[in-house]
């Protein structure tokens, strides 16, 4: 137990730069210290740009998914940690105002269409329309495959509305867990998407 405790004590000690060395080897504890570190400053440039907390909070779990899913490409010594999470942040925010202008309706309306799905929709054809139906059902299924916890926590976060905070109160756990429990089953939850053929252009 006392080992357990000393590494951990030490992992938290890391810099930036060392704990994505640990991060792009697959320690999720790594990633859980950068977001303690840094989600609040991304929240905050997020709602600037956007003046919407809803989308805000998408952006900073969609900039830490990319984080951990882009780990390896990032470079030690050829720019601080900070400046590569913050332009990511900073370009999903771009993406999402050109969105808005591109058509009349939000792309997050409404709790059917969260931000694990960026799908065109230029026309709402019958194509289209079965298209999301089968998104939909897609999701559903992606929900069965989580644990019962993490699916909980995202079902309350991106289906019900609620903010991370009430989540945590909702359900009776610690804010960190319910955001460690959100951030894995996001990530379980795009990979059951890409085995389906959804989100496969997502840069």
């Amino acid at each position: 137990m006392i080992k357990i405790r000393e590494r951990i004590t030490d992992l938290s000690a890391l810099d930036d730069e060392a704990l994505m060395l640990q991060v792009a080897s697959g320690n999720s504890r790594a990633l859980e210290l950068l977001y303690d570190r840094y989600s609040r400053v991304v929240y905050g440039l997020s709602l600037r740009m956007l003046a919407n907390a809803e989308l805000a909070e998408d952006v900073v779990q969609e900039a830490f998914w990319r984080v951990w899913r882009r780990s390896s490409t990032f470079r030690a010594g050829q720019g601080q940690f900070t400046a590569w999470l913050f332009g990511i942040a900073h370009n999903l925010c771009i993406d999402e105002l050109r969105r808005q202008r591109s058509r009349p309706t939000p792309v997050y309306d409404n709790s059917e269409n969260p931000i694990l799905l960026t799908t065109p929709d230029d026309a709402q054809d019958v194509d289209a329309l079965t298209w999301q139906a089968e998104q939909r059902r897609l999701i559903v299924a992606a929900l069965h495959e989580l644990p019962p916890d993490q699916r909980a926590a995202i079902e309350l976060a991106y289906f019900k509305g609620l903010s991370q905070r009430e989540v945590a109160e909702h359900l009776g756990d610690p804010l960190g867990t319910v955001k460690t429990r959100i951030r894995l089953g996001l990530q379980k939850l795009r990979q059951f998407l890409h085995t389906h053929g959804i989100g496969q252009d997502d840069r």
